[in-house]
């Protein structure tokens, strides 16, 4: 006989959380004042029984009449005479009359027993209904004022709602010496613990107390956990539990470790595979107790992830509704707190275990967050992304996030943050495509046939191969490394899905607050961009350009994408991009010269890609018109943008040596340099000279000065005139970010005049000129004469 199976459920978490404080609190006063009343009850009945038998006559009293029971006349006949026997009316006294009357009403209450709910000559019968029982329940006199009643919660069972009140507690005055000894025995046998009122202080300490106990709590169980995972799984559900923490004083603070000292756990005891769920013919077979016991952590360990991430799931979306729920436990701006770190855990979980199960169900719970109102909770989320496609080598988990990115842009009509699609920029597709390069060239080594093994080795050597080339395949599966041909189908539909959305955006939502980052992305994947679609890609960013809707910043990454388009796989096109040159050469004087230097490193970028690494398409004329104006730009802009411009001036003299013209004062040709022209080739740049060197020579930078005079010595890359190898040899971009203003402060420090203090300090009349003091005093010590000033003849004038 196989045991019976307990079908009652453990409750789930969910349901205990219902349960809250304060439902339990109510329970627990009804039920003491259901005690309290049931003693006040016994009390006041048999303090009206010993009062009613006090005043009690000798004669038996006539029961209450039954109103559905009438009695007989003869009956009623014999009373009558009975009491005209007993003493005529007539020979009674009023107040005697008046006594008797009233004890009438109330004989019935002398001769049944208090305690009873039920009337004294009511029938016992099974069928009768509790309303008829109700009803025959005698009436008390109101001789005393209506009690104030306090309403309480109701109870509902299957008749329906019955709804509870009870009397305010009045304290009587004037009680028997009997009754205040039973009380004080009754309230010697149920004592009740006085609730004190704790200071601020003691409150604390009673917090920290309590804080401290359950801090040691988790730490037991997580020790215990981390030291034999196997064996102590189920500790796991117990340290779930206390997420349902109920002590409102330590419960926000308790929640918010346990999160985070499951987060921690999962990391630490989770295998590096997918654990799947075992098939019928598995379950049926049978297996070693080590399986067993596996399988059974393997089952427990998903089981509890799975219900963990529920846990997350339900506290971001709590904190989402901004719905207090019927526990006051957790009050609603302790709800953010809780969120944050509930958000923090699943972005941990993401980046670490992309390998596990439910990944693509965090996936789906980051991405929204992404795009939240909560900037801190948006950045958490967007810096786990970028994390995520930073380390994911395969590409499988960035493939899946990729996907919900685009549909989740897609479905919010592009109405979303730039810097989700700026995430797209840490894909490794490009470092990818390296290693396939040098896997093309490093192949490999293949293992020897039998046959080549026969002729060249011998037994002994054969034997020792063999066992070789075992040995290296076991390590191969160990190392459990994915074909280059996986990984480029991978990386291509992950470069299908970005390519998608970018042109998308270009297509219906131009102008959008994600050009700028559409524009970037494209700048950096297109040299993996078909050729097919270059010409159609380059009319779409020129008409961008002219439309004139783009700010500063996005024009240049328009000019920057065309530019990355050209310099890789569109070299095999016969395209001028002149156009793009022209339209840099005319608003580099837009940059801004302010503490932002917006701008300045992606025009840095674009004059590497169009100059320098197009040095062969570049004309000399154009070569010259940009070194002019870019020494002309760095009078008016920052010290380390002026040093990034400095820099690439003396990167284009290098590549363009004819360029050392400038150098000189004398004009080659004919014409008059015209700056103020927006074409590069026409504007006569052979006919000036780099004057704006001098004036940079005299800058309060140290760095600026020494480029200056490293420029006008015509950049040697020897002698005195040289730069140090800290400037030579780093690009224009690592010089613009290393000397930086964003600090506020100079780099390296730029040392104070050493002007010398004069001795002594000429104030007042002491700047002034002699004669000019003299005549001063003249004019202020004539007295002016007084004269009559008449307005109105320059009226009469005017009027005239």
């Amino acid at each position: 006989m196989k045991a019976r199976r307990n079908k009652k459920q453990v409750p789930s978490f969910r349901k205990l959380i219902k349960t809250s404080k304060v439902k339990l609190e109510n329970k627990l006063k009804n039920k003491q004042f259901k005690q309290q009343s049931t003693i006040k009850k016994y009390r006041k009945e048999q303090r009206k029984l010993r009062q009613a038998v006090k005043d009690a006559v000798s004669k038996k009293p006539i029961p209450l009449e039954d109103p559905k029971h009438k009695r007989s006349v003869k009956r009623i006949e014999r009373e009558e005479e009975e009491e005209e026997e007993a003493l005529p009316l007539d020979m009674m006294d009023e107040d005697d009359l008046q006594l008797m009357k009233d004890l009438g009403q109330r004989a019935s209450f002398l001769t049944r027993d208090l305690s009873s709910s039920e009337p004294v000559h009511a029938k016992k019968r099974k069928h009768k209904s509790v309303i008829d029982k109700y009803e025959k329940i005698p009436r008390t006199l109101q001789t005393a004022p209506e009690k104030e009643l306090i309403h309480l919660l109701p109870i509902k069972d299957k008749s329906g709602i019955i709804p509870q009140t009870r009397e305010k507690p009045v304290t009587d005055i004037k009680q028997d010496e009997e009754d205040q000894e039973e009380e004080m025995e009754l309230e010697e046998d149920i004592t009740e613990t006085p609730i004190q009122e704790l200071t601020m202080e003691e409150h604390l300490i009673e917090r920290r107390k309590k804080l401290q106990e359950k801090k040691i709590q988790i730490a037991a169980l997580a020790s215990a956990i981390l030291s034999d995972p196997e064996s102590n799984i189920k500790k796991l559900k117990e340290l779930r539990s206390m997420l349902m923490e109920q002590d409102p004083d330590v419960a926000v603070t308790v929640r918010k470790l346990v999160v985070v000292s499951l987060m921690e756990l999962f990391k630490d005891i989770t295998p590096s595979y997918k654990i799947r769920p075992l098939t019928e013919a598995e379950k049926s077979t049978k297996i070693r107790k080590e399986t067993q016991k596996l399988r059974e952590f393997e089952e427990g360990l998903v089981s509890q992830y799975k219900f963990y991430l529920e846990n997350l799931e339900q506290i971001v979306k709590d904190w989402k509704q901004r719905k207090l729920k019927r526990s006051n436990v957790v009050s609603l701006k302790a709800y953010k707190g809780l969120a944050e770190v509930a958000v923090k855990s699943l972005c941990e979980l993401l980046v670490a275990l992309p390998h596990f199960n439910f990944h693509n169900n965090i996936i789906v719970l980051i991405v929204p967050l992404m795009n939240d109102m909560s900037k801190s909770i948006s950045e958490m989320c967007c810096e786990a992304v970028k994390k995520l496609f930073k380390q994911d080598k395969l590409g499988q988990a960035s493939l899946g996030v990729i996907k919900v990115i685009s549909g989740f842009v897609k479905g919010r009509n592009y109405e979303v943050r730039p810097e989700i699609l700026k995430t797209f920029l840490c894909l490794r597709i490009k470092e990818v495509e390296v290693k396939k390069d040098t896997e093309d060239i490093n192949k490999p080594k293949k293992f020897m046939t039998f046959k080549e093994k026969r002729k060249t080795l011998s037994r002994m050597q054969r034997k020792w191969k063999k066992a070789e080339e075992k040995l290296e395949r076991e390590l191969r599966e160990a190392e459990a490394s994915e074909s280059t041909e996986k990984k480029l189908k991978l990386h291509t539909e992950t470069l299908n899905i970005v390519f998608v959305t970018y042109f998308r955006i270009l297509k219906k939502a131009q102008r959008s607050p994600l050009l700028p980052a559409v524009l970037e992305g494209l700048a950096k994947f297109a040299h993996l961009i078909n050729v097919e679609f270059f010409d159609d890609l380059l009319v779409v960013l020129h008409t961008l350009i002219e439309s004139g809707d783009l700010s500063y910043q996005e024009n240049l990454h328009c000019v920057q994408t065309a530019f990355h388009i050209l310099s890789g796989q569109g070299d095999v096109l016969n395209i001028d991009p002149m156009k793009f040159y022209t339209h840099l050469y005319k608003t580099l004087f837009k940059l801004h010269a302010g503490a932002t230097n917006e701008g300045v490193e992606i025009v840095l970028q674009c004059l590497d890609v169009m100059l320098t690494k197009r040095r062969k398409q570049v004309s000399h004329q154009r070569a010259l018109a940009f070194i002019k104006r870019l020494c002309t730009l760095a009078l008016q802009v920052l010290p380390n943008s002026s040093i990034g411009i400095l820099a690439t001036t003396r990167v284009l003299m290098h590549t363009f040596p004819k360029t050392d013209l400038l150098l000189d004062n004398e004009s080659q040709g004919s014409g008059v340099f015209l700056p103020e022209l927006d074409e590069p080739e026409y504007c006569n740049a052979q006919n000036t000279a780099l004057w704006e060197l001098h004036a940079l020579r005299r800058h309060y930078h140290p760095t600026v000065q020494r480029f200056a005079t490293h420029l006008i010595a015509g950049a040697p890359s020897e002698g005195s005139e040289a730069l140090k190898p800290e400037l030579s040899r780093r690009s224009a971009v690592e010089l613009f970010e290393n000397y930086s203003m964003a600090t506020m402060t100079f780099n390296p420090p730029v040392e104070p005049s050493n002007s010398k203090k004069k001795d002594k300090v000429l104030q007042g009349d002491s700047f002034l000129n002699e004669d000019l003091n003299q005549l001063i005093k003249k004019y202020c010590s004539e007295v002016a004469t007084e004269t009559s000033l008449d307005f109105t003849q320059y009226l009469k004038t005017s009027l005239q």
